[in-house]
This record gives structure tokens, sequence and C-alpha cells, in this order.
């Protein structure tokens, strides 16, 4: 399962992303965000780095102004971090890699008063958008931002939106990457700060995984950040299967 999802890891990143392979590493660029979590590389599985690959991996992103920056699976490639961190490289976070498949999923309910929709029109991808943005802290979205959701909805992707049913005011959203392999990502769950511990993001979670499954994917899988997102998850059907590393040398 752990390959299955490196593989897709790297599908996934090479869709609307410039990539370069350099050495054992395919190192990905967001051509308009300079966001390190849109520009980072993924080594070749039982990837044995050598000190000119990672000076030739580092190169490669300071001459785009971004950040050197990994996240892959850890036990993949287990050489690889050992030869990071002696060229600098300090560790982000090891998060649990978790995953669902058709049958494991639970249902979570949603809260009173909240509906959750797929959005369509301009306004919900606007909506849904902004409430991810507001839920992790970052600016209000581009045209830039928009687009590349809405992209990502017209290549097979999906999202949800949830919002107050009486007034229509957006609360949180979440997103699953376009499927590749019968296989997809679940990422962005987000929930605005006054509308928080109600379960919403549960809901969000199981909505994503139906939407997911009916449109043929097998195998869904996530990163959580931290340990209460990862109970929320298990309530959800997921089981922990690995560990995602982040990684990346420290702007000075």
């Amino acid at each position: 399962m752990d390959t299955s999802i490196q593989s897709y890891l790297r599908f996934a990143a090479s869709q609307h992303r410039e990539t370069e392979q350099i050495g054992p590493f395919l190192a990905t660029f967001e051509r308009h965000s300079t966001n390190p979590f849109l520009n980072y590389a993924i080594p070749n599985d039982a990837a044995t780095p050598s000190h000119t690959d990672v000076t030739a991996l580092i190169t490669a992103y300071a001459q785009r102004n971004r950040q050197p920056r990994l996240e892959y699976v850890a036990k993949l490639a287990p050489a690889v971090e050992e030869s990071l961190t002696a060229a600098g490289f300090t560790v982000e976070g090891r998060l649990p890699l978790m995953a669902c498949v058709p049958g494991s999923e639970q249902c979570l309910p949603v809260p009173p008063g909240i509906e959750l929709l797929v959005p369509k029109a301009d306004t919900e991808i606007l909506a849904t958008v902004a409430v991810q943005n507001e839920a992790y802290g970052e600016a209000a979205p581009s045209t830039i931002d928009v687009n590349r959701l809405r992209n990502t909805l017209t290549a097979g992707g999906i999202a949800v939106l949830a919002r107050v049913a009486s007034t229509c005011e957006p609360v949180g959203g979440g997103m699953c990457s376009v499927p590749g392999n019968r296989t997809t990502e679940i990422a962005g769950i987000g929930v605005r700060v006054p509308f928080r511990r109600r379960g919403i993001a549960g809901a969000l979670t199981t909505r994503l995984v139906r939407e997911a499954f009916d449109a043929g994917v097998t195998l869904a899988f996530l990163m959580a950040a931290h340990e209460a997102e990862a109970r929320i998850y298990t309530r959800a059907g997921f089981f922990t299967t690995g560990e995602i590393l982040h990684i990346s040398l420290p702007r000075h």
C-alpha cells in the first residue's frame, strides 16, 4: 500500500507542476507560487543519493527561488534522510499516513444546521477556496487559487463545501485530488475557528470518502497533521499505514 501511495504522489505532483528528474529525486515546482507545500521533491524508492545529487537538488530549487523541500514515505527510501541531514536539511514533521478502502469507511453525521455540497458554481468554488485558506491561516484566495481548484474539479478531482444551511455562510471545506490508478489523496480539510469542535471536519471526511468511492476510487489516503486530526480520521474509518516525512533546508 505504501508503494502505491508513493507512486500516486509522484503522479499527482506531476499533473500541474513543472518537473525535473535530478539524480534519484523527482523535483516538482509550482509555476505561480512559492508555497513550500506546492514545491517539493520525492525520492525514488530505495534511493541512495550522493552528495552531488543533493547539491544539484538544492541548486534547482534555489534557481527558482523555492525552498529545497521533500515529502515522501520514509520507509521506502530509508537512506535519503541521512543524506539530506548531512547537507543541512532539518525534519519539519513525521506525519501519520492513513488510508481508507471500501468497506472500512464509517459514516460520521453532519452536525445540525450544517449542509454539505459539491461546489459547481463559481461562487461555490470561490467559497471553498476562501474557507480553506482562512482555516489554514492563509491570505484571501487569488484568481490563480480559484482556477487551480476549478481545473482540479474539471480533471476529476472532488471538493466538498460545508456551510450554514439557513444562511449559506461557508464554514469548512476539503478536497480529493485527481484520481490515478483508482487512488486519491484527501487534503485541505479545514474548518473556520468559530465552527470547530462541532464534528464538521469528520462530516467533510465522510462525504469526501463517499464521493471518491462512488467515483471508482479503491484507495483514499491522507496525512494527519496532529493527533487530534488522526483521531477524527480514525473515527471515519482510516487506519495508519506508514509515515510521511516532511524535510527541508532552512532559509537563511
